[in-house]
């Protein structure tokens, strides 16, 4: 299936504009599927996907863990990590000169954009999972993250 990254781009404006959850389009053996919303977006061809936006932590296989992502669980339940479901870039704020989404001590609810991952040119915005505050940064800005390495560290509020 020949699809180039400006058709992706549009499938994923029309699942936000439309308030689409999923989009899959069939030819052949091959396969593309956009979810948004709690789950990951992601395009897939069989046997692999590479997940292209924020949610569910799914951990395909052997495809890039990081070391992080295979520490065994955080004692503390009520402390959250929020996983690049990407490869790309690690931005903290929209552009060079705007403020960072968050900072050590913020207040963030569900839904709250935390960071930036930069992957094929397209921005990727990573939403937070939970309601907490912000307890620590795990990557520098404008570093390459891999898929399932940690970015933010939450504490669950309540």
């Amino acid at each position: 299936m020949n699809i180039d990254i400006e058709q992706i781009e549009g499938l994923m404006r029309a699942l936000k504009a439309h308030d689409f959850h999923e989009i899959e389009i069939r030819q052949g053996d091959e396969r593309i599927t956009l979810r948004r919303g709690a789950g990951v977006a992601s395009v897939g061809v069989p046997a692999m996907a590479f997940p292209m936006a924020t949610g569910e932590r799914e951990h395909p296989t052997g495809l890039g863990e990081s070391a992080s992502s295979k520490a065994s669980p955080a004692v503390d339940p009520d402390l959250v990590t929020v996983t690049s479901p990407l490869v790309g870039t690690f931005y903290r704020a929209p552009s060079p000169q705007a403020r960072a989404f968050v900072e050590i001590g913020s207040h963030v609810r569900k839904g709250t954009v935390l960071c930036i991952i930069e992957a094929f040119k397209l921005m990727n915005e990573i939403e937070c999972e939970v309601d907490g505050v912000v307890t620590e940064i795990l990557t520098e800005n404008g570093k390459p993250v891999e898929f399932g390495q940690g970015l933010v560290r939450i504490r669950r509020a309540g």
